[in-house]
């Protein structure tokens, strides 16, 4: 069809890029297609992608030159880094910026960057609530995608800000589910008192970004927030409870003990609660569910997620 509009979709082997393809795919109205953009086009993600006649595109976003060629011919480009893949502020900034420009010179209509929030907004370098990272950044993963909107700001290419939300999958594959205890008991552990982390399906945030693209000029220009739901420490392990048929606890523990535990990047996530945590309403205040299911009538609670995802949870 010579009106059928391609998405490229970078990172589409990820969690974000998954829900986005999964989208277009299951649309019915054929007004979209999908290009997947990966490293490696021989990988048995991509190769599994390629088998559901998804189109793909080999390109590397250290390189602007393969984004350029990868985003050719394109309506709309779905930007992402991958922070937790390299730990690196500098490289996160370095691939956003090389993603904006490559978007300009391809001829890209739209550009959907996911991001999140520059903490130092709330918490400058000299506010010593939390420690510095990295030299200058107080939430490293948050804060180089938030420094990162004004290359997409100044692109010239319409462009939609999407910040995104804690996603639930982080329950299955980053090791923050139910964890057994020395009593034996399970336990979530986080640094958030008693206050609401927006959470989210990572598919609805694809459901969202690809409702964005199909509404055209409606979201161009502008920031949006999604999450699925607003829960406590002890609402989502009442939660567990549930579903997994046994007791979950809701461990509250110090911002200064998380950051202290000792796998890569717990300093990082320390501070990543400790800020959700210090800046609830305004963190939450954006977020707005209804707003979220506006985009995204499928639009999962974490019960609902639960019912779906909770047998791929180890426990």
């Amino acid at each position: 069809m010579e009106n059928v509009k391609i998405i490229a979709i970078v990172g589409a082997t990820g969690a974000q890029g998954k829900g986005l393809i999964n989208a277009i795919l299951n649309d019915k109205s054929g007004e979209f297609r999908v290009r997947a953009i990966t490293r490696n086009s021989t990988s048995d993600k991509a190769l599994a992608l390629a088998k559901r006649g998804v189109e793909i595109a080999e390109a590397n976003v250290d390189n602007k030159d393969s984004l350029v060629k990868a985003f050719e011919g394109a309506y709309g480009a779905y930007c992402v880094t991958f922070f937790w893949e390299h730990f690196s502020p500098e490289k996160e900034i370095l691939h956003a910026k090389n993603m904006a420009e490559a978007a300009k010179e391809a001829g890209v209509k739209h550009v959907i960057w996911s991001t999140l929030e520059d903490t130092r907004k709330w918490i400058p370098l000299s506010d010593d609530r939390m420690p510095t990272l990295h030299g200058k950044y107080k939430v490293p993963h948050f804060d180089a995608k938030g420094e990162s909107n004004v290359y997409f700001e100044k692109s010239g290419v319409p462009y939609t800000l999407l910040n995104t939300s804690f996603y639930w999958e982080n329950f299955i594959y980053f090791g923050m589910g139910p964890q057994k205890g020395p009593d034996g008991k399970l336990a979530i552990t986080f640094p958030m008192g008693d206050k609401k982390l927006p959470g989210i399906a990572s598919d609805d945030i694809g459901k969202c970004a690809f409702s964005i693209f199909k509404t055209g000029t409606e979201y161009q220009g502008k920031t949006l927030s999604i999450a699925g739901e607003h829960l406590t420490g002890n609402q989502m392990a009442d939660a567990f409870s549930k579903h997994l048929g046994a007791e979950v606890k809701y461990n509250d523990v110090p911002a200064s003990v998380y950051r202290g535990f000792g796998f890569p990047g717990a300093d990082d996530l320390g501070n990543m609660f400790q800020f959700k945590a210090d800046f609830e309403a305004d963190f939450c205040g954006v977020r707005d569910i209804d707003a979220t299911r506006k985009m995204n009538p499928e639009l999962l609670n974490f019960d609902n997620w639960l019912v779906k995802n909770k047998a791929a949870l180890k426990i």
